[in-house]
């Protein structure tokens, strides 16, 4: 298991650092002013809908049942319930997809409802969106193929598509932006190709293992009402994660233009360790306690979800420690260039840090939710999230005055952590999940190894702040790569010297991937 997340873990870490190189370059080419905000919503809400209909919910129905068809009846039968699902969930897109084209001014008066008092802004948004959602047909595609081979123990082709994505858009940057009005409009259209060329590639991937699925006719069939049966409980709980996230686009959009593009720049870099750990754990994490769960090794099941618990806090408390230090110094020397200023740098720094202290939380939920999705138990993590989002929207609507969009972040923060105490509740008092003793000993150790590196960030930060605010490109960016290693260094001896991580772990991990 901990070979497969480093696997997804570093083509995840190969893909966030193209996507600081395409953040970089949008930072300095777009700024946070109209223009970028029309893109940044246009690029939200495909996602958004990807994460409610594909992505989240779709995985956690489909994997555990198309595991579970691997082990009891073979690939042949696991193959054709997978075409009978694509059919379905091509059928749903397309008309999803077309209805909200043809309404799109209307949509976005919906979800952009603060872009109405500015008639350019909203122009552009309605454009910008037009050309991006049919993004989501491609990428909901590119979740089934995901899914599959996923379930397969083939998990280098999914992790390495968001690759594409950035290329994709990078390229857009470089290439079409001289040839478009502005590169927003080349963005939009870089978005689009992504989504077809990741799906171009999971599908030959899919097919050199004899999983190419065939286009079917849309049938309710048992194994497809029972995905049904499955994905219902798991669509609501997205959808109410999704609800969160709308008011995150529908609150900023009503706040000074800036918020909306403050917050996605604080979010690309929040989501470097959510991805690079978080999600690649629970990548690996579902189908791996789905095929334990089926063949009766329960607590097989339980000591994986401890150890993936354990090692998503080990990477992740060190990450929300060093936002939390040192963001202005990240944000500035990352982004603060061409259209994007000292002040935008300084408003996105001070909502990454908010971000931060919800970090370790929305890392853990991604181990916990598996608990219930490997027995296919999709209802209990909606009533979870129903609570999570009630706390997430009534905090937002607070906040949004004394602290703009820093208070939107906190809101996200503190229903994390809402969200992911109550997973360790109900799977504790259902006897699902423990804290082992291993886990107990470590948590103390790692807050205390992050300490010291915070305490280690704060004072070569100081030491370095001359190089980190100079006019060259080259001596801040050297000096925030020797603000990293500081942080590293530190950390890793701080782990060493309180047993967190002992030589004896990697040396056999190394030999692991050796074999």
């Amino acid at each position: 298991m901990f070979r497969h997340i480093l696997s997804v873990g570093g083509l995840t870490l190969a893909s966030r650092v193209l996507g600081f190189v395409r953040d970089v370059l949008t930072a300095a080419l777009l700024g946070a002013g109209p223009v970028a905000d029309a893109f940044f919503v246009a690029f939200r809400l495909p996602n958004h809908f990807r994460a409610l209909f594909a992505e989240g919910a779709f995985n956690s129905a489909f994997v555990p049942l198309f595991s579970g068809k691997l082990v009891e009846d073979g690939q042949a039968a696991a193959k054709r319930f997978a075409e009978e699902v694509m059919a379905l969930l091509l059928a749903v897109q397309l008309v999803f997809v077309l209805g909200i084209l043809a309404i799109m001014p209307q949509f976005m008066t919906v979800f952009a409802p603060g872009f109405s008092d500015e008639p350019e802004k909203f122009r552009l948004a309605v454009l910008f969106t037009s050309i991006t959602f049919p993004y989501l047909l491609f990428i909901a595609l590119v979740s089934l193929y995901g899914g599959v081979l996923n379930s397969m123990s083939r998990f280098g082709a999914a992790a390495a598509a968001p690759i594409l994505l950035n290329l994709c858009l990078i390229a857009a940057l470089v290439l079409a932006t001289p040839l478009m009005p502005t590169a927003g409009h080349a963005l939009s259209w870089g978005v689009l190709l992504s989504g077809v060329v990741q799906f171009v590639y999971l599908a030959w991937d899919a097919n050199k293992i004899g999983m190419g699925l065939r286009l079917v006719r849309p049938r309710l069939t048992a194994d497809v009402k029972r995905f049904l049966a499955v994905l219902g409980p798991a669509a609501l709980g997205a959808g109410l994660t999704q609800i969160s996230l709308f008011a995150d686009t529908l609150i900023a959009s009503a706040l000074p233009t800036g918020a909306v593009s403050y917050l996605y720049y604080a979010d690309r870099l929040n989501q470097l360790p959510l991805g690079v750990i978080g999600i690649a754990v629970g990548t690996v994490l579902l189908p791996e306690m789905s095929r334990r769960i089926k063949g009766g090794d329960e607590a097989g099941a339980v000591d994986s979800q401890n150890r993936a618990v354990e090692f998503s806090l080990v990477l992740t408390l060190p990450a929300a420690v060093a936002f939390l230090v040192a963001g202005l110094s990240i944000v500035a020397v990352l982004f603060q260039r061409g259209a994007f200023g000292p002040s935008d740098a300084a408003a996105s720094a001070a909502t990454l840090q908010a971000y931060a202290l919800g970090l370790p939380a929305f890392v853990v939920i991604r181990s916990l939710v598996n608990g219930f999705y490997a027995r296919q138990d999709t209802a209990t993590p909606v009533r979870v999230a129903l609570a999570a989002v009630a706390v997430n929207v009534a905090l937002k609507l607070a906040l949004m005055g004394p602290l703009a969009q820093v208070g939107l972040a906190v809101a996200t923060s503190v229903s994390a952590w809402v969200n992911a105490g109550l997973l360790a509740w109900l799977l504790t008092r259902r006897g699902l999940f423990r804290a082992d003793a291993r886990l107990r000993r470590n948590l103390p150790r790692m807050a205390l190894a992050a300490g010291a590196m915070g305490g280690a960030l704060w004072l070569a930060q100081e030491r370095l702040s001359p190089w980190l605010t100079a006019n060259g490109l080259f001596e801040r960016m050297a000096a925030l790569i020797l603000l990293c290693l500081v942080g590293l260094l530190v950390y890793g001896v701080a782990a060493a010297a309180l047993g967190l991580v002992r030589p004896s772990d990697l040396s056999r991990l190394r030999r692991r991937r050796a074999g």
